[in-house]
């Protein structure tokens, strides 16, 4: 089932979310719903505090990017994670142009260390260490800054936030255009 990914503003968003056991409800049907959903809005990673659930899990695949570049060299990733914890993150400090599906029609330039290793459960609960490096990295990163309760946008420096308010402001209140479900700040 395609669930509304939760908008900037929501306060699940900002929160740092719970670790969970392998009998959390309905978890198997959360993480299938999760997939959906990422792919219908053309996603490459989704958290949980995405949909509403303020537990510790995300979900990640670069396959589509690999497989829209074309590259063989290119390592591509499809995952689940749940209560991960990041070991280190490594390597040169690289800036990209992120995006967000809880942010829509908003980019911006944000540095990452270029690797991570990270431990994480996988989706049958079998405990898991992986390294990554580049957009698979980066990825994680992005995905792990959501459970944490942090947005891609607090790493934008003090002009480009400012540039970005009203646009957020808008966000929050319902005004933007996207091609997948959302749910808004109401008041």
């Amino acid at each position: 089932m395609i669930l509304p990914v939760f908008a900037f503003g929501q306060p699940v968003l900002n929160k740092k979310a719970e670790p969970i056991t392998k009998d959390y409800p309905e978890l198997k049907e959360i993480i299938e719903n999760m997939w959906e959903t990422m792919y219908e809005a053309s996603g490459i990673g989704l958290a949980a505090p995405q949909i509403g659930k303020p537990i510790r899990l995300f979900i990640v695949d670069t396959k589509q990017m690999k497989d829209k570049k074309k590259e063989e060299s290119q390592t591509a990733i499809k995952a689940v994670f749940i209560n991960p914890v990041i070991i280190e993150e490594f390597g040169n400090t690289w800036s990209y142009e992120e995006g967000c599906l809880s942010i829509p029609d908003v980019r911006g330039e944000v540095e990452r260390k270029s690797g991570v290793k990270i431990s994480y459960l996988d989706e049958n609960f079998e405990p898991n260490v992986g390294v990554f490096e580049g957009m698979e990295a980066r990825v994680i990163q992005h995905e792990y800054d959501h459970i944490e309760g942090k947005l891609f946008v607090e790493y934008l420096s003090p002009a480009r936030k400012i540039i970005l308010r009203g646009k957020l402001e808008n966000i929050k209140k319902g005004k933007v255009s996207c091609d997948y479900k959302m749910r808004f700040v109401v008041k």
